[in-house]
C-alpha cells in the first residue's frame, strides 16, 4: 500500500490523548494510509483498532514501545509486525503495567515527602484505562495547581535525576529484542537523538536490532541523515 505513514503512535491505552477510533480518524483525515498504534506495554487497541482502520481505509500495523535501561538511561524500543495475542508476550505486558503502577506509588509517595500534595488517584484519573506512567503524573501535577507547566513537572520533579524521579522495570536490551522477536515481531530503536549515545545504539545492534526509527520530531535533518547513514551501513531496515 503505497502512501504517507505514522509508525509511532499511542493512545489512551498508554499517554496518548485519542482513543484508537479518535486517532485513526485523525490519520485518515491527516492522509496517512498506514499506521502503527505502539502503546508503552499494552496491545490492548490492536485488535479494535486493525477493525476501525478497515472502515477508514488505514492500514493498522500491531505495534508496542518497551522500555529498557542502559548505563541508567532509558532507551525505548519499538516492536512492529508481532502477534500481540502470543501469550508470553500478554504475560510480560501485564506484569510491566503491574511495575509501572508500583513505580507510580513510589514516585506520588516521594512527592509527598516534598510537601506536594498529589495524590495517586488524580494520577490514575489520568492514566484512564492505560498503562500508567510519568506523563500522568505530570499532566496530574499541572492540572492539580502543584507545577507551572508540564515541562517543569519533568525537569523539577519527575524527569531523570530529579527528586521524585523512580527507575522503572526492564528487561535487558537483548531480552526485550528476543521477546519481540519470539512473536515474529521486528525491533527498533526509538528516536535514538533523545536519549542514545552511539556506543548504546552500536551495542543494541549487534544484540540483534533489525532498524532506527530515522525520522522523528525530536531529529533535525542533520540527525535524519546521521541515523539513516548508520541504518544503511549496518543493513538495518
Amino acid at each position: 500500500m503505497e502512501g504517507k505513514a505514522d509508525l509511532h503512535t499511542h493512545t489512551t491505552y498508554s499517554d496518548g490523548v485519542l482513543s484508537p477510533q479518535e486517532l485513526i480518524k485523525q490519520a485518515q483525515e491527516s492522509g496517512l494510509r498506514v499506521l502503527s498504534i505502539t502503546d508503552h506495554d499494552n496491545v490492548g487497541a490492536i485488535r479494535s483498532s486493525i477493525e476501525i482502520g478497515k472502515e477508514f481505509g488505514v492500514e493498522v500495523i500491531p505495534g508496542v514501545e518497551l522500555s529498557v535501561t542502559i548505563d541508567n538511561r532509558d532507551v525505548h524500543i519499538l516492536g512492529y509486525f508481532l502477534d500481540y495475542q502470543n501469550e508470553n508476550l500478554l504475560r510480560y505486558l501485564s506484569f510491566f503495567r503491574k511495575e509501572r503502577l508500583k513505580r507510580a506509588e513510589r514516585i506520588v509517595k516521594k512527592l509527598n515527602s516534598m510537601d506536594v500534595p498529589l495524590k495517586l488517584e488524580a494520577v490514575l484519573d489520568k492514566a484512564g484505562e492505560g498503562a500508567v506512567g510519568r506523563p500522568h503524573i505530570a499532566t496530574a501535577l499541572l492540572e492539580g495547581g502543584l507545577t507551572g507547566s508540564y515541562h517543569e513537572a519533568f525537569s523539577r520533579y519527575i524527569g531523570y535525576g530529579c527528586p521524585a524521579y523512580e527507575r522503572h522495570f526492564s528487561l535487558s536490551p537483548e531480552e526485550t529484542i528476543s521477546l519481540i522477536g519470539q512473536t515474529g515481531g521486528l525491533s527498533f530503536l526509538a528516536h535514538p537523538g533523545r536519549y542514545t549515545p552511539e556506543v548504546v545504539l552500536l551495542r543494541l545492534i549487534k544484540g540483534g536490532l533489525d532498524g532506527v526509527e530515522v525520522v522523528h520530531p525530536s531529529h533535525g535533518p542533520e540527525e535524519v541523515r546521521h541515523y539513516h547513514k548508520i541504518a544503511g551501513q549496518s543493513f538495518l531496515l
